[in-house]
C-alpha cells in the first residue's frame, strides 16, 4: 500500500484538492485489494473517533509534535481500535508526509467519494436540535418524494437556527430554519418603511 499511495502522494503535495487526491487514492488502493467494504466501514469508525476525541484531534492538529512521534501514537490508536493494515498504512503515509492536519478532511472527502460512486446523496441537515428517529424518518420521506432515493443524511447541531431545518443536497439549499424566517421578515418590514 506504502508505494501506491505514497506515489500519488508525491501528486498531492503540488495543491488543490489534497484530501479528494488522498481520498482517491485510498478509494483506488482498496479496490484493487479487493478491500472496499472494510476500509469504507473503517474509515467511517476514523471519522467518529476524530469527531469524538478532542485530545485525538489535538494530536492530529499540532504543528509542535515531531512525525515519529505523531505517526506512533495514530498507529498505537488505531491498532488498539483494530483498524486493518490498509487504513494503517494509509494514515502512516498521511503522517509521514506531514499531513495529519488534513486527516478529517481527507475522511470527509473518502466519505463523499464513496457515496458518489454508489449513487448516494448527501443531503448536509442543520438543525437547533438533534433530531428525533420520527423527524429522521419524516426528513428522509420527504426527500425521498423530492426525488432524492437513496439519501445518506449528515447531522449537525446548530443552536443559532433557533427551530426548523436547513437542508443542503449538493448546490440546493432549502432552508426553513426561524433564524432566516426573522431575517426575512426583518427585511420585508424595512422595505416597507
Amino acid at each position: 500500500m506504502e508505494t501506491h499511495v505514497a506515489s500519488g502522494a508525491t501528486t498531492i503535495a503540488s495543491g488543490g484538492g489534497l484530501a479528494d487526491r488522498y481520498a482517491a487514492a485510498l478509494y483506488a488502493h482498496a479496490e484493487d485489494a479487493n478491500a472496499l467494504d472494510s476500509v469504507v466501514s473503517e474509515m467511517e469508525s476514523l471519522g467518529k473517533i476524530i469527531a469524538a476525541s478532542a485530545d485525538f484531534r489535538r494530536l492530529l492538529e499540532s504543528p509542535l509534535i515531531d512525525v515519529q512521534q505523531a505517526l506512533r501514537a495514530v498507529a498505537a490508536v488505531l491498532e488498539q481500535e483494530g483498524f486493518g493494515k490498509p487504513v494503517r498504512d494509509f494514515v502512516g503515509v498521511v503522517a509521514a508526509n506531514r499531513r495529519l492536519k488534513a486527516l478529517p478532511e481527507i475522511v470527509r472527502a473518502f466519505a463523499s467519494l464513496v457515496a458518489e460512486r454508489r449513487g448516494i446523496i448527501t443531503a448536509h441537515v442543520a438543525s437547533a436540535h438533534p433530531l428525533t428517529d420520527l423527524q429522521r424518518q419524516q426528513l428522509r420521506a420527504r426527500l425521498i418524494e423530492a426525488g432524492y432515493g437513496n439519501v445518506n443524511i449528515l447531522e449537525q447541531v446548530e443552536p443559532d437556527l433557533l427551530g426548523g431545518l436547513v437542508v443542503r443536497i449538493g448546490a440546493r439549499l432549502y432552508d426553513t430554519s426561524l433564524k432566516s424566517r426573522l431575517q426575512r421578515l426583518q427585511y420585508a418590514m424595512k422595505g416597507a418603511a
